[in-house]
């Protein structure tokens, strides 16, 4: 039974705490725009397209992946 009261009145606001706290610092972060792009000309050197979609993404392309142009919006 004791263990049940520390389960319900201290484990459970702590967890609840802590998801606060990082939801927060995480919107936070989101709120940071990209860097600046520098277009150097020795980094994302293609010399073919890669066989899928449009042939400029990667196969694990993300929003943080920026393209030979720059980042998209």
């Amino acid at each position: 039974m004791q263990w049940k009261k520390i389960s319900l009145f201290i484990a459970l606001p702590g967890i609840g705490l802590c998801a606060y706290n990082a939801i927060t610092d995480e919107l936070e972060h989101m709120k940071h725009a990209h860097p600046e792009f520098v277009g150097f000309e020795h980094l994302r050197i293609r010399k073919t397209s890669f066989p899928w979609g449009d042939g400029n993404h990667s196969l694990f392309h993300g929003h943080n992946n920026p393209l030979p142009e720059g980042y998209e919006h």
